[in-house]
């Protein structure tokens, strides 16, 4: 029994294993190509924001 529990418990962290591998594969090849079109854009403010005092809540 308590084999059977061990490999059992083997076998799923090699799953596990196996799974991060492929996992982290395919998300370093989407930043690379997030990197290599990354442009700089300036974004400008078109409303001046209102700052007010905000009403008290009794919480």
């Amino acid at each position: 029994m308590l084999l059977f529990i061990t490999s059992v418990l083997i076998f799923l962290v090699a799953i596990n294993f196996i799974l991060l591998a492929f996992s982290c594969n395919k998300t370093s090849r989407r930043l690379k190509a997030l990197n290599k079109n990354k442009r700089v854009v300036s974004v400008l403010p078109t409303k001046t924001e209102v700052t007010g005092q905000l009403a008290p809540t009794g919480s």
